[in-house]
């Protein structure tokens, strides 16, 4: 015989899985009598669910709409469809971010080791193709995302841009989405500063979540503030300084952060510094802001801005000469 509370979260599950159900059913899969389930159902209901009834030869019930969001219920192959869509979720760093990541850090807390396999099992067959961004590994996304709600220092192994690899103790901070990357921004225990750290060059089996519990200290300029600074401040191979006609108030308001920083030159003159790892990804850059601009430095990516033009301008004297 089930014990009340293992025979309520089973009642549980059946109304969760079936949009209604008789009390005859109910009753027999639960092996209780017509009196026993009505009080289950008083339970649930005592507990925050919506459960409608019914009488009559067509009677039953169903778990309906509340005015609250009582616990779910989650089989093994739902328990792992949301955990991938909460890791795939992208965006800025906003409060729907917070509410999505705390979600995940909950659902990895306490999925069984026969899900999380599954979970593995999922990311080593998905392949990203080379234009898709980078990937990461779900638990390193959980587990940070964890430790930042529980304010737990975090231990790992971290490759930097140039490949070289080091030790890290931090503090976590935030998760944050920006240019089609996970960071995590952190207090880096031993630089003794602030840090901003890729995911994907984080590895999942260097990661160790500690017992030692910091208070947070945000950098003074904010988060968002910091991460666009530190993004675009980064050491990229290929740096580029434009001249913008407008001020930076108004160009703010049409230039992605995540573009590159901008900084008033004049009231009515700007300066936007980009940065990427290629000639051709900085050039993408340039190109997604929209606007008129005239190079400043360095002399060495005019080619590269040349050529790009070209190429767009062919691809467009091309259509033009088949329309003909």
């Amino acid at each position: 015989m089930l014990t009340t509370s293992t025979r309520v979260l089973r009642l549980l599950s059946l109304l969760q899985a079936r949009r209604e159900w008789s009390g005859r059913e109910l009753g027999e899969r639960l092996e209780i009598d017509v009196r026993t389930l009505r009080r289950d159902v008083d339970r649930l209901r005592s507990l925050g669910y919506a459960i409608d009834a019914s009488s009559g030869v067509g009677g039953g019930y169903r778990l309906g709409q509340g005015s609250t969001t009582p616990p779910l219920l989650l089989d093994d192959d739902e328990a792992v469809a949301v955990a991938v869509a909460l890791a795939a979720n992208g965006g800025s760093a906003s409060e729907r971010q917070d509410v999505t990541l705390g979600v995940l850090a909950k659902l990895h807390q306490v999925l069984p080791p026969r899900v999380r396999r599954k979970l593995g099992a999922i990311e080593a067959a998905t392949l990203a193709l080379p234009d898709s961004r980078p990937r990461i590994d779900f638990r390193v996304l959980a587990a940070l995302a964890g430790a930042c709600r529980d304010t737990l220092e975090v231990r790992f192994g971290y490759r930097d841009h140039q490949g070289v690899e080091t030790r890290r103790t931090v503090e976590p901070l935030r998760l944050v989405h920006a240019h089609l990357r996970w960071y995590l921004v952190a207090r880096d225990v031993d630089r003794h500063d602030f840090r901003t750290f890729r995911l994907d060059r984080i590895a999942s089996r260097d990661l160790e979540v500690q017992a030692r519990r910091f208070v947070p200290e945000e950098p003074a300029e904010g988060i968002a503030a910091y991460v666009k600074r530190s993004l675009v401040s980064a050491p990229y191979r290929f740096r580029a300084r434009l001249l913008l006609v407008g001020s930076v108030a108004e160009l703010t308001a049409k230039i992605p952060s995540w573009v590159g920083t901008l900084e008033a030159r004049s009231p009515k003159r700007t300066i936007l510094t980009v940065g990427a790892e290629t000639e051709a990804a900085l050039v993408a850059l340039v190109l997604h802001a929209g606007l008129p601009f005239a190079l400043l430095e360095p002399a060495s990516l005019a080619p590269a801005f040349e050529a790009a033009a070209e190429r767009l301008a062919e691809g467009a004297r091309a259509l033009r000469r088949r329309s003909a």
